[in-house]
């Protein structure tokens, strides 16, 4: 039997098929819904295809979506396509990305290795920065330039490797991710060590816990974990434990429960304000629906009540509002929240200094006035 491209015509449009999947990933996507879908993403392929035959100097007959069909089952048979669907658009192997898209994940990749510490994304990014050299030389050096970067840096060593060059081993559950992500991604039990905590020592101790998700908040990484037994949610910070890691169920509960899990947790991350997710009888009635939640109401005042008016999305259940009383003009900021987080939302308010006062809760106003006093007590000490 003839080989099917043995004609040069059938293989060039064959080769141009692949260059347009290498120059446009993600093309042929299917609208959902729309009619004649797969007719649409096949003649957007087409427009493309001809439009690089013309730079290629090939001229590329017409042909019909029958014919791209067997092109693309062609390119299944041989492995360049996996057998699976492309509904959202082809593409070859992992590259699903334009150049531009590929520059913008780059900078978010240099950032988050070089700022939060994160081996593995430090060990991708510089796979990718010395595959891509010549792409960069190409580019004059545009592809690595970093537009866009962030400079929250952990205040802890998070990175085994520099851990190692430098001569300060902490003995972390840094030394174990490899570990630790797969039991996420499997919803095995682990058992970890937590060898300290700084507010209390009735919480150091071992724990058998299905790990969620990695967390970088601010200055350090953070383990979002739910309890085996009572199914507790709660968050830590993963330096706060010891390298100890033992898998106690490898099976695991599989993704589904563990997105189920994860999901939970962030509606209640959501509905407060911090990380602490509450003890058990606090967060068993929010998670319920049945917690009440406290009003709380802080006044602004110039410097700061420019800010505050600017944090248009700072809570998703704040209500801000700018008055002005004789001479006096303030903001008055209102949230509901879980008792859980108003510690946290009171240190939040403490950077603010003599520019916010605390109208309610009382309890809320004593603590924030208590720590005033103390303030000036210490300095006249």
């Amino acid at each position: 039997m003839p080989f099917a491209y043995s004609e040069q015509s059938a293989f060039e449009r064959l080769l141009l098929l692949i260059a347009t999947f290498v120059q446009y990933p993600g093309i042929g996507s299917a609208e959902s819904g729309a009619q004649d879908s797969a007719r649409d993403a096949f003649e957007v392929i087409q427009e493309k295809m001809q439009a690089i035959s013309q730079t290629c100097d090939i001229d590329l007959p017409l042909y019909s979506a029958h014919t791209l069909r067997k092109d693309l089952k062609t390119l299944r048979q041989y492995g360049i396509l996996e057998r699976r669907m492309y509904r959202w658009g082809y593409y070859l192997g992992t590259g699903a990305m334009s150049r531009d898209e590929l520059q913008t994940a780059l900078q978010s990749l240099a950032a988050h290795a070089k700022s939060q510490r994160d081996p593995n994304v430090r060990r991708v990014f510089q796979t990718l920065e010395q595959r891509l050299r010549g792409l960069n030389l190409e580019s004059a050096g545009q592809l690595f330039y970093p537009v866009r970067t962030q400079l929250d840096r952990a205040i802890v060593y998070a990175d085994p490797e520099e851990m190692m060059n430098k001569g300060q081993y902490r003995h972390t559950l840094f030394h174990q991710l490899i570990g630790l992500e797969t039991a996420i991604f499997q919803g095995q039990v682990v058992k970890l060590y937590r060898q300290r905590d700084p507010y209390s020592q009735i919480n150091v101790g071992y724990i058998q816990v299905y790990p969620l998700q990695l967390i970088y908040v601010d200055i350090a990484w953070y383990l979002l974990y739910e309890d085996q037994s009572t199914q507790h949610l709660e968050v830590e910070r993963v330096d706060r434990f010891s390298d100890f890691l033992t898998v106690v169920d490898p099976n695991g509960r599989g993704l589904p429960a563990q997105q189920q899990s994860l999901q939970t947790a962030h509606k209640l991350l959501s509905n407060g304000w911090g990380l602490y997710l509450g003890n058990a009888a606090e967060q068993s009635k929010e998670r319920a629906g049945q917690l009440d939640y406290v009003e709380v109401w802080v006044k602004f005042f110039p410097p700061v009540m420019n800010f505050i008016l600017e944090g248009d999305r700072r809570h998703p259940k704040q209500k801000v509002q700018k008055r002005t009383k004789g001479q006096e003009t303030h903001v008055d900021y209102k949230i509901k929240l879980p008792a859980r987080s108003l510690n946290e939302f009171c240190y939040w308010v403490h950077r603010f200094m003599q520019y916010a006062q605390i109208i309610s809760p009382q309890s809320l106003v004593e603590q924030h006035h208590q720590a005033a006093l103390a303030l000036a007590k210490r300095y006249e000490t």
